[in-house]
Parts: C-alpha cells; structure tokens; sequence
C-alpha cells in the first residue's frame, strides 16, 4: 500500500524564537526538516514527498537535500498564509488517485510501521488520523472560571500524518474553499463531508516541536532512540 506525503513547511516558526524557519534549527547536528524527511526516504511505500515552502527558503532546502542525499522531494509548491493554504498549493501537485499523507513537517519522531498502520486504515475507511488518548484531566473554562470537569475517556489528542483518498481530500479542500472554512486540521475539513475517520493509536513521542521547550524534549527522544539500537 503506497502513499505521498505533503508537508507543510512554510511556517514561521514564531513561539519557536528562533529567528529562522525552525525546520532548519538542528536535533543532534541535523535540522529538524532532514529529520523528518528521512523517516520517509526510509520508507519504500512512500512514492514522493511534495514540500510547501516558503520561497525564501528553497535554496537552503535544496542545499540541504543535497547534502543528505534526499531524493523523495519530487514536488516543491508555494506555501501560503495559513497552513491550510499551504496543503491546498500541495495537493494541486499530487500525481496519485490514492493515498495522499499530510504530516507536520516539524514531528520528526514519527514510526514507520505508525504509517503503513494509518495508511492501511486509510485504504479501507477512506479517512484515518493518529493520535493519542489524552491523559491530564480536562476541564472548561470560561472567563477565567472552571465551568465543567470534562470525560477524559473519549479525548484524544490528535497529531499527524493525516491519511485520506485523494478524492476524498480534494473534495473536503475544494468545499472548505467555496465556504471560505479555516479549520484546525486536514480532518476537521474532512468532518465537513459527514465522512467517518477512523483514530489510530500512535505514541507519545511524536510530538510536534512548537516552543523552545520542545528541543529540549526532542533531544532527550533522540538519546532514548538511540540507545535503542
């Protein structure tokens, strides 16, 4: 069961700090972006990789393919204002009628046997995301007020990739589009259509690096990793 993948990596990076996109700040001497992409260079059911970029950036990014020998990219498209524009640009490139992957660019911890779980599930339902059972208590609040203590039991935490039929994502796009709809996420578009998405259970460690705090976390990931080799 093959697959493409869009990532998004246009974003700023601003709660990161970092002054740059921060797909190009660096985990154990590699940039995060490299990190990511490698999981899929890895993988022989991926068929290609379609980038969104912001231009500024290409000529690091292809620097760095070079460098790390990644040959996966077979697409680089226009990133855009919000990343739901950015996965629009993408998806008007996608060369496959079947699974099509949208993974945050920034969750380099991703498993492959996560994905063939998630693609698998996405060949049969149409629609699958992974994600992991929320575990602080969760409550609402309103005006600054704990209103209500909510049942954890059905809370998840969603992450990515995201998995879909082609047609089927393309049609939520296409909807969101016309309706001029900005959701969270590529499922959120999805819900839209009234189409089940099924949830796959994936860990803890893919996480999505957002913060200053989050290298921190990334790097105690990689050691653990590591020693498990």
């Amino acid at each position: 069961m093959t697959y493409q993948v869009i990532l998004p990596a246009a974003g700023q990076g601003k709660r990161m700090g970092a002054g740059k996109n921060k797909l190009l700040l660096e985990l154990d001497g590699v940039p995060v972006l490299i990190h990511t992409l490698k999981v899929f260079e890895r993988d022989d059911a991926c068929e290609g990789v379609i980038l969104a970029i912001n231009p500024q950036d290409k000529g690091e990014f292809l620097r760095l393919f070079k460098q790390y020998n990644i040959k996966k990219v077979i697409n680089i498209s226009l990133g855009g204002p919000e990343r739901q524009y950015s996965i629009f640009n993408a998806l008007k490139t996608v060369t496959t009628n079947g699974i099509i992957l949208v993974h945050d660019a920034a969750r380099p911890f991703i498993k492959i046997e996560q994905i063939h779980r998630l693609v698998k599930q996405a060949n049969v339902s149409g629609a699958a995301v992974i994600g992991v059972p929320a575990k602080d208590t969760m409550k609402t609040v309103k005006a600054g007020w704990v209103a209500a203590t909510v049942d954890r039991s059905s809370l998840w935490a969603v992450q990515t990739p995201q998995a879909f039929r082609m047609s089927l994502l393309w049609e939520a796009y296409e909807k969101a589009e016309r309706d001029q709809f900005l959701g969270t996420d590529d499922a959120s578009l999805v819900e839209r259509l009234n189409h089940p998405i099924a949830m796959v259970e994936g860990d803890y460690e893919n996480i999505k690096l957002t913060t200053p705090e989050d290298l921190y976390i990334a790097e105690a990931i990689l050691k653990k990793r590591q020693k498990e080799k």
